[in-house]
């Protein structure tokens, strides 16, 4: 995807190259339970995780950003610890997991992984 961004008195575009994300696509769990969600960045292996949530019909909302040598998570809007973490697999640099605590029929929506791969960006003077 392509991006108009400021650059100095010049206009830039960003070239990022597309990265595919792989999840398991439902889990099933009852109230008051914690749910574990999974995401392998594939072959990126330096970027962080955001999380997003939507609910059908509506817009992703942002639940949190992590980047495993980076502390804490960065929290959305309306989401916080302890209900809401993310973890980073230790025995991998791609893999993150966003867990739920107490489950409740509100956070019953698509949860989506997304990052990017900042090895091939590219900025282009215009």
């Amino acid at each position: 995807p392509a991006a108009w961004t400021p650059c100095w008195t010049h206009q830039c575009v960003c070239v990022s190259g597309v990265t595919v994300v792989t999840q398991k696509p439902v889990v099933a769990v009852t109230t008051g339970e914690t749910v574990s969600i999974d995401c392998n960045l594939g072959t990126v292996t330096g970027s962080p995780a955001r999380w997003y949530k939507q609910i059908p019909g509506g817009v992703p909302q942002f639940v949190l950003y992590y980047y495993h040598s980076g502390g804490s998570p960065t929290y959305g809007t309306g989401f916080s610890s302890p209900k809401f973490t993310s973890t980073h697999q230790s025995t991998s640099d791609y893999h993150y997991r966003l867990t739920i605590k107490n489950i409740e029929e509100g956070d019953s929506a698509v949860y989506y992984c997304q990052t990017w791969d900042t090895s091939v960006d590219q900025y282009v003077s215009q």
